[in-house]
């Protein structure tokens, strides 16, 4: 594919750039029979996960804890241990019958994420977990402490099936979806070291009152193709507590490559969350090879699927953008990014362009910084409010993109089985 011609503004750069073609390095991408990027919607079947107090509403939690013999007032009780105190020992629920805690928590609290490694910055305000599920599959979260927030990068799928050749999650397909008590396990852990005093970055003797303020679904696995645990669990983080975590719809972030029935969906929700696009490009003939379920539904397809979000819930819709030299960084693309999101209305879109974490040598790698700066300004100077993203993590492969489990980290859990 020849470069486009530059932007017809005066200020268009008259310098032809080269257009590098998206191509996998180190790994074979999935095909189906007529040679298309595989495309896994549905999760393949493996053993359910235990049922956990997470997974139930507050009556059927009642209703299982009379199961076990109690009376039902004790279901409250253990969910304020969980989602108050962040807590799953029985040691620390005094307030439970002695003769029946162990037996009452095994049953409504059973373990779902093991910790195999856990990995920090020099500083200690990033940290990302590998967990090991009950049957063996790997996920990974991330922690980050911010001025003036902490968020929290989930994951929904162990794996992707998304087949993105620039993402490494995706690199060995899709394992299974996650239930929604281990999507919520993740943050109860992570709200369980914080209030501990492990996250750095902040100086004080007493962390007791901290938690997680933000959660972005941006961790492994596309969300909406585990759309009913996906949002069973943001149900429980916005229900008060101790029925739930008590979070802000508005500090949640439920992010998509472009499954457009699934936003439809979102959008009558009625949950205020943060929706936000991964569109890396906005011209359909590189996104069909950027991201392969362009392939069903078109830029402009996602893109009125994120107008229409914002005019149901009025809440303003996020587009990512990892920059990648040469392959959808050129001046010609951010004015026709910013051509096409205009074209939709002013007000009700925020581009985040986000650098994407380099690897020496590969064919991925960041912008320019003079590149870069161009592709922002474009993007403000058409109306487009446009923030470029601090990316966490690079040092300990926690950043956009970059969470997969490793052949090492399969040897660690399975010497830790």
């Amino acid at each position: 594919m020849s470069e486009t011609p530059a932007s017809t503004r005066s200020d268009a750069p008259t310098k032809r750039v080269p257009q590098v073609r998206p191509a996998t390095e180190g790994w074979t991408q999935k095909k189906d029979a007529e040679g298309r990027p595989l495309l896994q919607f549905a999760s393949p079947r493996r053993g359910k996960p235990p049922v956990h107090l997470a997974d139930l509403t507050p009556d059927e939690r009642v209703q299982k804890v009379k199961e076990l013999g109690l009376p039902g007032f004790r279901a409250k009780q253990l969910a304020t241990h969980y989602f108050t105190h962040y807590t799953s020992d029985p040691a620390n629920m005094t307030d439970l019958p002695a003769a029946q805690r162990d037996e009452l928590v095994a049953g409504m609290l059973p373990p779902l994420l093991t910790e195999v490694r856990r990995l920090e910055t020099d500083r200690g305000d990033t940290i990302k977990f590998l967990w090991r599920l009950h049957d063996g599959a790997l996920v990974e979260s991330v922690l980050m402490r911010y001025p003036g927030r902490i968020t929290l990068c989930v994951s929904s799928q162990a794996g992707c099936g998304m087949n993105c050749p620039f993402c490494a999650t995706g690199q060995a397909g899709l394992t299974r979806n996650m239930s929604t008590a281990e999507i919520i396990e993740q943050i109860v852990r992570a709200n369980r070291l914080i209030a501990d005093g492990g996250l750095g970055g902040k100086k004080a003797d007493d962390h007791s009152m901290e938690r997680g303020s933000n959660i972005v679904f941006m961790g492994m696995g596309e969300p909406l193709a585990n759309y009913k645990r996906v949002m069973d669990a943001v149900r429980i983080m916005v229900a008060p507590q101790p029925d739930g975590l008590g979070m802000s719809a508005r500090g949640i972030t439920v992010s998509t490559v472009g499954l457009v029935p699934a936003i439809h969906k979102l959008a009558d929700e009625n949950i205020p969350v943060t929706f936000a696009l991964s569109l890396h490009a906005p011209d359909d003939q590189l996104r069909d090879e950027l991201i392969p379920v362009n392939s069903r539904w078109k830029v402009d397809e996602a893109l009125d699927a994120a107008r229409e979000y914002f005019e149901k819930t009025g809440r303003r819709v996020s587009i990512e953008y990892a920059l990648i030299k040469d392959m959808n960084d050129h001046a010609w693309r951010a004015d026709l990014l910013a051509e096409k999101l205009n074209a939709r209305g002013r007000g009700w879109v925020h581009v985040n362009p986000i650098p994407l974490n380099p690897t020496p040598g590969s064919i991925w790698t960041a912008s320019e910084k003079a590149v870069q700066d161009e592709f922002v300004r474009r993007l403000n100077d058409a109306g487009i409010p446009t923030t470029l993203r601090d990316t966490r993590g690079k040092e300990i492969d926690g950043a956009c993109g970059q969470l997969v489990a490793t052949t090492e980290d399969e040897a660690a859990a399975a010497a830790m089985a």
